[in-house]
């Protein structure tokens, strides 16, 4: 009797438990999804117009450059259901802005619908940044300028404020970007073998083993000067060498005359690919919660 009796309670309460299992998930499925981190700057409501986007695109870029901290900016229409702060975790979560073991990053969110803003501080910056300073930078450099229209003028105040507070803290200075391994030695060996196929040409009229060794020792000398590498020296000798005696088997007369148009032609055409502009993106930073929210 019991057992009867405890399981016909457990069955009153199965249409509760369904209906708010289903109200979680829809409120789960129902959340703002966070946009993919391609600028330092992010508006999905088309607030800004482009010269006031890359006016505030370069201060962020001289900030990092300079400091090493980033600074990146995100408006949306709404982050409901969510509450700013909850939507700003993930936000932070997902983008990761500042340095790894740094963690001086700043994201700072306006939910234009809403009327809500939020600045979320990293780990790292909370000192320079606490929430107080955070709420009053909100409160009298963003929320006036937000109730006269002005958000443009808003954001860009908040964001001058932040910047000199980042730059009055102790950090680490930014790495300075190295060029890519093994750049240096590619450069040095391409310039070897333009070297060579010169030499090859201007040698024309001297014994073909003698030029071979001639032109391999000048395109080896042409390695030495650049970087004074044994092993650059060696291989500088013998690409050039080789191209001295596919010069000269091919019918080096030609080449020498200009008739051998088109043997580079799949290299002279190169469109600067170095300046991909490839996005911006995190450097891996934390985030606890630091910062504030408002409202306007």
């Amino acid at each position: 009797m019991f057992r009867r009796t405890r399981l016909h309670g457990l069955a009153a309460w199965l249409p509760a438990l369904a209906v708010a299992l289903t109200l979680f998930a829809g409120l789960a499925l129902a959340q703002q999804a966070v946009p993919a981190l391609t600028a330092r700057v992010t508006d999905l409501t088309g607030t800004l117009d482009a010269g006031e986007r890359k006016a505030l695109e370069q201060q962020l870029l001289e900030l990092e450059t300079a400091r090493g901290a980033q600074i990146a900016v995100l408006i949306v229409p709404t982050t409901g259901p969510e509450d700013i702060a909850a939507y700003g975790i993930r936000v932070a979560d997902a983008w990761k802005i500042g340095r790894e073991n740094v963690d001086d990053g700043v994201i700072l969110i306006v939910a234009k619908n809403d009327r809500r803003v939020r600045i979320e501080v990293g780990r790292g910056l909370e000192g320079a940044i606490p929430d107080a300073a955070a709420a009053r930078i909100i409160r009298e450099y963003i929320t006036p300028r937000f109730r006269a229209g002005d958000f443009a003028g808003g954001i860009n105040d908040a964001v001058g404020v932040l910047r000199d507070l980042v730059n009055g803290e102790s950090l680490p200075p930014p790495l300075a970007e190295e060029p890519a391994a093994g750049a240096e030695t590619s450069t040095i060996l391409l310039m070897s073998a333009f070297a060579g196929f010169f030499l090859a040409g201007l040698l024309q009229w001297v014994h073909f083993g003698l030029r071979g060794v001639l032109t391999g020792l000048a395109g080896g000398w042409v390695a030495s000067a650049l970087d004074g590498s044994l092993f650059l020296v060696i291989a500088g000798a013998v690409i050039a060498g080789l191209l001295g005696m596919f010069v000269r088997t091919t019918g080096g007369g030609r080449y020498a005359s200009g008739g051998g148009s088109g043997t580079f032609g799949g290299w002279s055409g190169g469109s600067g690919g170095g300046s991909s502009g490839g996005g911006f993106s995190g450097g891996g930073g934390g985030f606890s919660g630091g910062g504030a929210s408002g409202s306007w």
